[in-house]
């Protein structure tokens, strides 16, 4: 069976992810992210208003035209997980495939509502929930099995899928960290990766995020953040003043300990912001998660001021906002606060905790960067990086490679500076680029078996 593969976004930055598997005449594909750095450079554009050809040439979303030499017929459309670089383009892109979306139950319902606020191309493709530790056949051959293995990242419901092919296995390695013990869910699955590259014809191929293959050690678990965020806010117990809290709105499982530890502190939390009030309530409603019955979320913006005013009138040491806004995005709650646009005043002394790190581009840390100079005018002290990467550091790597032992491997998830550590992590394990072991870029087709 041929097996050929289409790198299609994601190999040239971080976002817009999009990879596109063929074996025989089923094609799987796999993300269809957004770009959030190339949407934020342009200020004032709308992107739901814009024709897909010119959100490619803006670099917005993956330009897929490389799909038409691919000799197949799409089967299923694979999102991993729920962040946009991962889901972003879905609602731009999928009603060219007459193919079935495929997800965990909240990155499904996380597409649906991308799909729903989003009607401009029509996208009508069914939506097939999935759980971890599933597997479901696709195409007619009956030779072609997709199964989700759950790993964990900084999201909830997130998974590896695997292709399961006659010529051996295609892990789909975006994105994940190395957690035995999160906040919320299950652990990874290793077992699970290692059965796979024991069974049959073993691993034939593993696509991987290279983000921290930089970093020496492993990547801490979830509670490490959790303990560290616990021993920020109870060290403000008895501080009088404002409190105010960030993170990925995202990130259940940080929204969940910021608002465990107000109520430690004797403060009400209160989630801030229209992303905050999507991701915390959806995982709410499909029961991920149990929160305090009188905890407030408000995403439009009137009900957002009416919020700060309600704080401001009754005291803001009784109260913790969670507010989007930790890279500084510029209609972010946060950096409304900075700019003094909202009602809620901060004062000398006030505490602003940022329970999250900076995505390393240049168009985020810039606007972080102006969002905590205007905090530090105002008079606010910022409590920074209180956070644990959702990436694998280098110890991670070595063991997915041990664990898989794959014929071959492609590095994905970064530009081509960012993967020179992974590479040379590679090469100390056998693997020579050119052989066994693809860079690649936006646009090209690997044949691995013909």
């Amino acid at each position: 069976m041929e097996i050929e593969i289409a790198t299609i976004g994601g190999y040239e930055e971080v976002g817009r992810q999009m990879t596109a598997v063929r074996a025989g005449d089923d094609v799987v594909i796999f993300d269809m992210g957004l770009n959030l750095s190339q949407v934020l450079i342009h200020d004032n554009v709308e992107t739901e208003r814009m024709h897909s050809l010119d959100l490619i040439d803006m670099g917005a979303i993956p330009d897929d035209r490389v799909m038409s030499d691919l000799e197949g017929d799409v089967k299923a459309i694979v999102p991993t997980h729920g962040h946009l670089d991962h889901i972003g383009a879905i609602s731009k892109l999928a009603h060219r495939y007459n193919a079935p979306i495929v997800a965990t139950p909240f990155t499904i319902e996380l597409v649906k509502q991308q799909i729903e606020g989003e009607q401009k191309f029509g996208v009508e493709n069914d939506l097939i929930k999935m759980d971890a530790g599933e597997t479901m056949s696709l195409g007619d051959s009956g030779k072609v099995d997709l199964e989700f293995v759950n790993v964990t990242h900084s999201i909830i419901d997130a998974i590896n899928p695997v292709l399961h092919t006659p010529e051996g296995a295609i892990v789909y390695g975006l994105d994940k960290r190395m957690d035995h013990t999160p906040v919320i869910g299950d652990p990874i699955d290793m077992e699970r990766f290692r059965e796979i590259g024991r069974e049959g014809n073993g691993v034939l191929c593993y696509i991987e995020d290279c983000t921290n293959a930089n970093k020496k050690g492993r990547t801490p678990s979830e509670n490490v953040a959790r303990e560290h965020l616990r021993d920020v806010l109870y060290s403000m117990e008895d501080y009088d003043g404002g409190i105010v809290a960030t993170t990925f709105s995202s990130h259940i499982a940080r929204v969940k300990s910021l608002v465990e530890f107000a109520d430690d502190i004797g403060r009400q939390p209160v989630l801030l912001g229209r992303s905050m009030e999507k991701y915390s309530g959806t995982a709410e409603r499909l029961d991920f998660i149990d929160f305090p019955t009188d905890l407030g979320m408000f995403g439009h913006r009137k009900s957002v001021d009416r919020t700060f005013k309600r704080i401001m009138n009754e005291g803001k040491e009784d109260y913790l906002p969670v507010v989007t806004g930790h890279q500084g995005e510029p209609r972010a709650m946060l950096t409304r606060m900075a700019r003094g646009e909202t009602p809620y005043e901060l004062d000398d002394g006030d505490k602003v905790v940022f329970s999250a790190r900076v995505i390393p581009e240049p168009t985020n840390e810039g606007q972080r960067y102006q969002a905590e100079k205007l905090l530090g005018m105002q008079g606010a002290r910022v409590y920074d990086d209180i956070h644990v990467s959702g990436h694998l550091n280098q110890e991670g790597h070595y063991e997915m490679l041990d664990a898989l032992q794959p014929q071959h491997v492609i590095p994905a998830h970064q530009d081509m500076s960012g993967f020179s550590s992974y590479v040379n992590l590679c090469e100390s394990e056998g693997y020579k680029m050119g052989r066994d072991l693809h860079v690649t870029r936006n646009g090209n087709l690997i044949q691995l078996v013909d």
